[in-house]
């Protein structure tokens, strides 16, 4: 009598054996002893692909957030008090954890357990901190879309297709029609999702607006120490149109160039003030102000990594940068014909000056010698009082308060001007312009937009897009997007009739004809290669024993005992 018994089945995985042998030491070939995964196994998959998605979001926000690195270390400063790039520590560990998690998705492996669940926690652990710290950035997402979105649509498309071959084998195997629904559903919504696309790139060429004028933030204050005289010229050697600063008042009524509240970040103060380190900025007096050095710290901290392309000489200029006062920055930028946009910070009300700081400051003006009709400035308040200077608002407003308050310009940041708005606010003749803008990707969507200038901390970047990093009319992408749509359905249809034919050839195979077949053929070299084990049981009377053979090809399953066969 020969017994038909079910063996292990041995599958032909050569990365996984390779993973396995490194990690465990166990360099046989992989073997399953059974088909369905446990409900462990089915655990540990749901939490590795949700690790992978997790950090695949968490990596695309500091991509695309890479534009506003220097407000999120400038938010960090003022809660720790420490200038220093946050950033580095963050996308290192995003680099490490999601090249781990994908490698172990690839290989669909539950190895290394703790590693996913610590990478895992960590990337909620810092979804957590920047929602404290950075919540208004994730409008950044929804803003990147406008660039980005045609190209992941194309990218889940492939995903999705890919999944096909898990979904139909399984489907096929285990007839579970709940699962096909939902990949479907999921399918056509991915397929349909460009309807809900609002891409400002995809336009005709010959409706692109002019290249947007870029405004020089603080300078150019990746290079050179921002707010100060060195920064303006390096900003406008690189071609802007109009300088940007921020204004405070000092204790004697002289309007100087500072951001922070403080003097800690950007000068000595701490050496030569210490004890007055924490003290309001405004509370200085200008002859006392004057005494610190303003870019030292700069070449000291190197927040961009820029200091050593500089040379020994353009490092000596900064080293002995002092703070810069507004009339020094508006002769600068009266002598090279361009604008000036002016962030005034109101003194605190016990400050000396806190009635006269409209008069400090368009004394300042007026002493510059530029052209009151180049000078804007915000807040948008004492209108009545300002007579030939241009005032801009950084609220965004409907346009029967614009009407009402006269007001002819705005300055919006990036995330509350939809393309929706602008069109709006151009068609009605209000100039817009939008901050900050540091990388390509989103100039180029502003461009598209018709925004008519843009303020950044990196116009040396910006200088070198003279046109958007991609364009596209509506027809040349309705026929990508159709075309792809067809070309993932044609494929998931056809992995599907694939894996049924190839699930029905297993079905319907008879392993005892293929061991009679090799038993005919006992002489041939086949016989040696399809035999896995001979198993010898013995009978449990003790009267007779018989040869069981189980004769079967890899990745076959002997399900079923049969009859007896004689020799």
């Amino acid at each position: 009598m020969v017994k038909h018994q079910p063996l292990q089945v041995y599958e032909k995985q050569v990365f996984v054996s390779f993973v396995t042998g490194i990690y465990g030491c166990r360099w046989k070939r992989y073997q399953r002893s059974q088909d369905d995964s446990s409900r462990w196994e089915c655990t540990w998959f749901i939490i590795l692909c949700s690790s992978f998605l997790l950090l695949l979001f968490w990596a695309y926000f500091w991509v695309v957030a890479q534009n506003d690195f220097n407000e999120f270390n400038w938010l960090v400063y003022n809660r720790s008090g420490e200038w220093r790039d946050e950033t580095i520590p963050i996308l290192a560990s995003t680099t490490v954890g999601f090249s781990y998690i994908s490698f172990l998705l690839v290989k669909c492996l539950q190895l290394l357990s703790i590693g996913v669940l610590a990478t895992l926690l960590s990337t909620i652990s810092g979804l957590v901190s920047v929602d404290d710290i950075w919540r208004d950035e994730w409008d950044i997402m929804l803003v990147s879309l406008q660039s980005t979105a045609p190209f992941l649509h194309i990218g889940a498309l492939a995903m999705v297709t890919a999944l096909s071959w898990l979904v139909a084998g399984y489907v096929i195997r285990n007839f579970q029609m709940m699962v096909l629904l939902i990949y479907i559903i999921i399918l056509l919504a991915v397929c349909l999702a460009p309807l809900t696309f609002s891409c400002p790139c995809i336009i005709d060429r010959h409706n692109l607006k002019p290249r947007p004028d870029v405004i020089g933030r603080r300078g150019a204050p990746m290079l050179a120490p921002e707010n100060t005289l060195v920064s303006f010229n390096r900003a406008l050697q690189h071609g802007v149109s109009s300088l940007e600063a921020d204004i405070t008042i000092s204790l004697d009524g002289v309007p100087f160039l500072m951001r922070d509240r403080t003097l800690r970040r950007t000068t000595d103060v701490s050496k030569v003030f210490p004890a007055r380190q924490f003290d309001d900025a405004s509370f200085f007096s200008w002859t006392e102000i004057r005494s610190l050095n303003a870019g030292q710290w700069f070449l000291e901290s190197d927040p961009y990594w820029t200091v050593k392309t500089l040379t020994a000489k353009d490092q000596s200029r900064i080293g002995n940068q002092t703070v810069c006062s507004l009339v020094e920055m508006l002769r600068l930028a009266a002598r090279a014909n361009s604008s000036a946009l002016l962030n005034i910070c109101r003194p605190p009300p016990e400050h000396p000056r806190y009635r006269s700081w409209f008069m400090d400051t368009l004394w300042a003006v007026q002493k510059a010698g530029i052209s009151q009709k180049r000078v804007t400035w915000t807040p948008d308040s004492d209108r009545g009082r300002v007579r030939g200077l241009q005032q801009t608002t950084n609220e965004k407003l409907s346009m029967k308060e614009i009407r009402q308050r006269g007001i002819t310009s705005l300055t919006l940041h990036y995330s509350k001007a939809s393309h929706k708005d602008i069109q709006e606010y151009l068609a009605n003749n209000v100039s817009v312009t939008v901050y900050p803008v540091n990388e390509p990707w989103l100039y180029s969507i502003l461009w598209c937009s018709g925004v008519p200038s843009v303020s950044s901390d990196a116009p040396q970047v910006l200088r070198k897009v003279p046109y958007p990093i991609w364009l596209m009319s509506q027809n040349a992408y309705n026929f990508i997007w159709i075309t792809s749509d067809l070309v993932s359905l044609a494929i998931v249809i056809g992995i599907f009739g694939f894996q049924k034919w190839r699930m029905s050839g297993i079905q319907n195979y008879n392993p005892e004809q293929i061991m009679l077949s090799a038993v005919a053929r006992r002489s041939s070299r086949d016989i040696n290669i399809m035999k896995e084990k001979l198993i010898l049981s013995e009978l449990n009377n003790g009267l007779s024993s018989t040869e069981e053979l189980s004769l079967y090809p890899e990745n076959s399953y002997a399900r079923h005992s049969h009859g007896g066969l004689s020799n």
